[in-house]
């Protein structure tokens, strides 16, 4: 699917390259080659502070893993799970390992949520009486993490802060909840398709508390001005970052944790995470960045903004749709079209914010089913894609919603 995606990049850029040429732009090639230069410099910019933010990560997640805050809360986690996969046995690792990658998950650190999650995947088939259909509990795992539950998106603040925004997490609220409505359309779609008891008081213990606190944050976030709720967004944003950190560090040295042996371990893994990425940043960044010189990107947004306008609707959400619309099946091709958008329309535009809203509150539905579920052979997926894809429906109008709200 990559293959054929990232090839119809060149050859849609080669047509209405060609187009404009005969139309009479004689710099078209010019500006399609020097866009390859320019990408792929880019790309290395970009990396230089990926590498960084996903060692910093990795490195405070590794002292929380020794400190035993991941156990603590898979066992916190534990009976809500045993009624949504009633299959999977009380203390199972699978357990663990899935609340590890939401963890991950949580924090915007999908790259390195993609190895534990690979580990759950695997420990959930031992647990499956079928070599190739998909088990209950394995589809619901999959939509949770094609649903993007992402509480922390630090790696959202790394790529706005890359590109010379004032204020990196100014989108923090927006996310937050943007990306609560992709994962409650998710967990609500599975528990429909599965028949799971999702009324059982065990599960209403845990899910009323949390839809009834985000009401009535919702119901305190309509109150305020659009001015205020930025500048909330963006104190919420800081002090969640940094109060994790000094919570993750205050409760390791209580457990009589080396810290700074556990950091370094860690940070050592993110390291080797990080690196494996820049190929995938050149490749899609170099393709989208000559699909946008060709003309092509321009031409397919103008006719999706004339519609928008012929319906009297508002279109500056127009140029941020290149990041849906790719999220589903590629997070790298996504990722170039978010920092394409933040370059052309400046880092906070509202099409740029929105993208950047989009990105963090969806998530590579297609890639992750092939991945996770390729990783066991997985073959007949029953209902998974048409539930991941309803989660992913629900972030991008959430998003897009979200931040008319906030940014007007």
């Amino acid at each position: 699917m990559l293959n054929t995606l990232w090839l119809s990049f060149f050859i849609v850029a080669t047509v209405a390259g060609l187009t404009q040429w005969l139309q009479g732009d004689a710099m078209v090639w010019a500006a399609m080659v020097e866009s390859l230069f320019s990408m792929a410099k880019l790309s290395v910019e970009v990396m230089i502070l990926l590498f960084g933010t996903l060692t910093l990560w990795l490195g405070f997640l590794r002292i929380a893993e020794q400190a035993g805050l991941v156990d603590r809360l898979a066992r916190l986690l534990s009976p809500l799970f045993s009624k949504l996969m009633p299959e999977v046995p009380h203390g199972h690792p699978a357990l663990g390992l899935i609340t590890m990658n939401f963890a991950a998950n949580s924090l915007g650190l999908d790259n390195a949520a993609t190895p534990i999650g690979l580990k759950a995947m695997r420990s959930l088939q031992s647990l499956n009486s079928s070599s190739t259909t998909a088990s209950n509990a394995q589809i619901l795992f999959l939509v949770l993490n094609a649903s993007s539950l992402t509480l922390l998106p630090v790696t959202i603040f790394m790529y706005r802060a890359q590109q010379g925004a004032a204020d990196p997490t100014l989108v923090f609220l927006p996310i937050l909840l943007a990306t609560s409505a992709s994962t409650l359309v998710g967990l609500l779609s599975v528990a429909f398709m599965q028949r799971l008891k999702i009324w059982h008081p065990v599960v209403l213990a845990y899910l009323l508390p949390a839809v009834l606190a985000l009401a009535l944050f919702m119901a305190l976030l309509a109150s305020l001005t659009g001015t205020a709720l930025a500048s909330l967004s963006s104190l919420l944003g800081n002090l969640t970052l940094f109060g994790i950190i000094v919570f993750i560090l205050t409760f390791a040295a209580f457990r009589k944790v080396q810290v700074y042996e556990a950091f370094v371990e860690g940070a050592k893994e993110g390291f080797d995470v990080s690196k494996n990425l820049l190929p995938y940043l050149i490749a899609m960044l170099c393709a989208i960045g000559v699909l946008r010189a060709s003309g092509a990107l321009d031409f397919g947004l103008d006719g999706i903004r004339w519609l928008v306008e012929y319906l009297s609707w508002d279109a500056r959400f127009v140029d941020a749709l290149p990041t849906a619309l790719v999220k589903p099946f590629s997070g790298s091709a996504a990722r170039a079209m978010l920092i394409e958008t933040m370059q052309t329309q400046g880092v906070d535009s509202f099409a740029a914010l929105a993208a950047a809203t989009v990105q963090g509150s969806t998530e590579t539905t297609f890639y992750v089913l092939a991945v996770y579920f390729g990783a066991v052979n997985i073959q007949r997926v029953r209902h998974a894609v048409g539930c991941a894809l309803l989660a992913e429906l629900a972030g991008v109008i959430a998003a897009i919603s979200v931040c008319y709200w906030f940014f007007g």
